[in-house]
């Protein structure tokens, strides 16, 4: 079975020949090592007609085999039959979506050269994709993937355009994810616990420290005589850390506290630690220069796929689309009209 099944077309999620690798090894997966369909013999009908083109329940059947191996695998009952239904209208949804900009692309004299497919037929062979180059319907789903990153790129990317005040709003408003690592300068108090039945005397001795630091005992002497750490000597000094350097527990211990502040008793695989923030840093961020790429590249993504949605749904506006079945797995037909039809739509 493919590794890739039944995945949504998204033009946005790589760029360059990532993009294009990715995009060509799902539209592979959907008609490599499609399984037999169960019954002997299927009787192939009409399910939605798009503007000129139709899409048969065989078609249905083919995209929504990887997908459907999947949940049967994990289904049983009503619960079964109710999957497969939402998976089925993904997967038509799926198809009309990918027709009508296969459609446009023909409109608009969008097409890919042989030597184009062969090329990337060749990559995704480098990259271990199993797709035998003789087989036409693998050189067909390349060759419509291609078109389709085309188009996109044509019709909804190269009309997507970043201003410096939309980044510069972003950076303000999304300031949290430019964020430097906190840094704390710390000291600490280490009981080791060497064995579980080390763990009560340890607590014991945590306790006795903690009551003589509020007695206003030096933390430094303190640590000098009860720390079992390699800082002991020291007076428990553990100098500059940042945020992500430190044991879990530890880090949600001192998270809160101000400069001079001591916590409780903190356990961790190592034994039982009693830790005193020294001082603080404030919390700092990369300067707006030095994520300035960054945040245009972000800022391009969200642009460019609301646009394409926008896009998409005005393709699905102008154009005639009918449904012409409820359940490709309940197999009872129903005609649906999409709404809106339009005689003059392009073919």
């Amino acid at each position: 079975m493919p590794r890739f099944a039944f995945i949504m077309y998204d033009p946005f999620f790589r760029s360059g020949a990532r993009r294009i690798a990715l995009g060509l090894a799902l539209a592979i997966a959907l008609i490599a090592d499609v399984p037999c369909l169960h019954a002997a013999k299927v009787e192939d009908r009409i399910v939605a007609i798009v503007n000129s083109d139709l899409i048969m329940l065989s078609d249905v059947k083919r995209e929504l085999a990887p997908e459907r191996e999947r949940i049967e695998k994990h289904y049983r009952g009503e619960e079964l039959v109710r999957q497969l239904k939402v998976a089925e209208s993904m997967a038509l949804t799926t198809m009309i979506e990918r027709q009508l900009q296969l459609q446009e692309a023909k409109a608009r004299g969008i097409d890919v050269s042989d030597q184009e497919v062969k090329q990337a037929v060749k990559q995704l062979i480098q990259q271990g994709e199993k797709i035998d180059e003789k087989d036409p319907a693998s050189s067909k789903a390349v060759r419509d993937q291609l078109i389709l990153l085309k188009v996109v790129d044509r019709e909804v990317r190269s009309g997507v355009m970043v201003a410096a005040s939309e980044m510069k709003r972003y950076y303000q408003e999304h300031r949290d994810r430019f964020a430097l690592p906190e840094e704390y300068t710390l000291g600490q108090i280490l009981i080791k616990t060497l064995s579980a039945d080390n763990i009560a005397p340890a607590k014991e001795k945590a306790r006795e420290v903690i009551a003589l630091l509020k007695r206003g005992e030096s933390f430094e002497d303190l640590a000098l005589h009860f720390s079992d750490g390699p800082n002991a000597s020291r007076g428990g000094r553990l100098g500059l850390v940042r945020q992500g350097e430190l044991l879990p527990a530890i880090e949600r211990g001192v998270a809160n506290l101000v400069p001079g502040g001591i916590s409780d008793i903190i356990e961790s695989p190592e034994g039982l630690h009693i830790v005193r923030v020294e001082d603080k840093k404030p919390k700092q961020f990369r300067p707006f220069e030095e994520v300035r790429q960054e945040i245009q590249a972000l800022v391009f993504q969200q642009k460019s796929e609301d646009m394409f949605h926008a896009w998409l749904a005005d393709l699905k506006n102008k154009a005639y689309i009918e449904i012409k079945f409820d359940s490709a797995h309940s197999g009872q037909p129903t005609n649906a009209p999409a709404p809106h039809p339009s005689p003059t739509s392009k073919p």
